[in-house]
């Protein structure tokens, strides 16, 4: 749609339909106090196209992009390469400029493209079902969380003191606005099997999480167990999607509800987001799951079609009987994630995770070779936390001055505990050898 200026006669023009003197007029109902009597403390004044251009390069000079050098960030955002073929692919103008299937029965190519994704994230999960993506990984949490309380007809949610602190966050926002209670276990590096002694019987879930925070590998099934025993459910969490294509995935640790994040696949890193959320549960959970569901079906000539189904779930129809809050989803990443997991193949995902798990080895073996340096991940897939004799906020200072980002401070994501000199990192498979030596030699010469 293009722009098109009104005039002053249109503007009249409006106004007098409206009934509106000005529009002024609009801002009857906020108070003179809360107007604004000038232009805002601290704002440029207007300048012309090439000046603003100039002005937004120099901020955009000061970022450092996550390629420029040795990368080792982690805590649930990762560097993988991505092909250029899925570019092109989510750049195509019909799924570029789509937002939402709201006449699904002639949206047939983007309604395809996410019952591809959704039969994809089954698979990846070993469960039954799942949905057409939600925000992110940490809104999927609080969505599930609140899901189980509704399924059980009960108050109680426990969290695992290695749930990503952003997960945490996100769902004791989401269960305290609608009086739910929450239970968060100690931080703990390897602490997910707590979750099984914390459940009772007016437990709705527990949620834990696989590899956690701080990288830990853990079989979840006897805290399943423990769960469905006090007839709870179990939700399961994971933060990097690859790792599926190695350890034990959340349907066969018996998991009720499985969610996560799925930037890993086809989506680059990008100041934050944008993100797709993972949400799949078992087929007798699946009508009070949230978010869009498409199905397959036959035509009137019995050719291959698609539908949006179980709509009514969604505040777009029938709002009064909608089970979440979440009416859209995150199409265009859903498809980048579609694309390159439809590259790899179930043999290309499982070596990917293999080269992973491989370079997170060798970075820990040579971190752990520097003196005063200690891992204290005890099982990892692709990221670990280590310990440093000196502050982890001044090591990673020092290193960002060597030209390498080192990873996560935990103290940043726990700041109330005691983690001062952990950091969590992670390696990929864009991580090089040189990359691992130009590591380990910073390190050493700063502590």
């Amino acid at each position: 749609m293009r722009y098109l200026p009104l005039t002053d006669d249109d503007r009249k023009a409006m106004l007098k339909v409206i009934g509106a003197k000005s529009a002024d007029d609009f801002y009857g109902d906020v108070p003179e106090s809360a107007r604004l009597g000038g232009q805002v403390a601290g704002l440029p004044d207007h300048q012309g196209e090439l000046a603003v251009e100039r002005h937004l390069s120099k901020l955009a000079a000061k970022n450092r992009s996550a390629s420029s050098g040795p990368f080792f960030v982690g805590a649930g955002a990762y560097k993988h390469h991505i092909p250029a073929s899925v570019d092109m692919v989510i750049q195509r103008s019909e799924f570029l400029t789509t937002y939402t299937p709201y006449q699904p029965e002639i949206a047939q190519g983007t309604l395809q493209t996410l019952f591809e994704f959704q039969t994809q994230v089954a698979a990846l999960t070993a469960m039954d079902v799942a949905n057409a993506s939600m925000y992110d990984g940490s809104t999927a949490c609080a969505e599930a969380a609140v899901m189980a309380c509704r399924v059980t007809r009960r108050k109680k949610v426990i969290l695992s003191g290695g749930l990503h602190p952003h997960y945490a966050a996100a769902t004791r926002l989401l269960c305290e606005a609608q009086g739910l209670e929450v239970v968060h276990l100690p931080v703990a590096v390897d602490g997910e099997m707590a979750l099984a002694e914390a459940v009772d019987d007016q437990t709705a879930c527990v949620i834990g999480q696989s590899p956690n925070i701080f990288g830990t590998v853990t079989d979840l099934s006897a805290v399943a167990d423990a769960a469905h025993e006090k007839k709870a459910l179990f939700v399961s969490v994971f933060t990097e999607a690859v790792a599926l294509g190695l350890v034990t995935p959340p349907g066969e640790m018996g998991a009720d509800i499985a969610v996560g994040e799925g930037q890993s696949i086809g989506v680059p890193l990008g100041f934050g987001g944008p993100y797709v959320g993972l949400f799949a549960c078992t087929e007798k959970l699946v009508r009070q799951m949230p978010g869009r569901l498409c199905g397959e079906t036959v035509d009137a000539d019995g050719k291959r079609g698609f539908v949006l189904t179980l709509s009514t779930r969604e505040q777009h129809i029938r709002r009064d009987k909608a089970t979440s809050n979440i009416c859209t989803n995150s199409g265009l990443c859903a498809l980048a994630f579609t694309a390159h997991m439809t590259l790899l193949g179930d043999k290309g995902l499982r070596d990917l995770a293999l080269l992973n798990h491989e370079a997170a080895c060798d970075l820990a073996d040579a971190l752990e070779a520097v003196p005063g340096v200690e891992i204290v991940t005890p099982r990892f897939f692709n990221e670990f936390a280590f310990r440093t004799p000196m502050n982890a906020e001044a090591v990673l200072a020092m290193l960002d001055e060597a030209g390498v980002v080192g990873g996560v401070r935990a103290s940043r994501l726990f700041p109330a505990e005691h983690m001062g000199d952990v950091i969590i990192c992670a390696a990929t498979e864009c991580t090089t050898p040189e990359d691992i030596a130009a590591y380990a030699a910073a390190l050493k010469e700063i502590v």
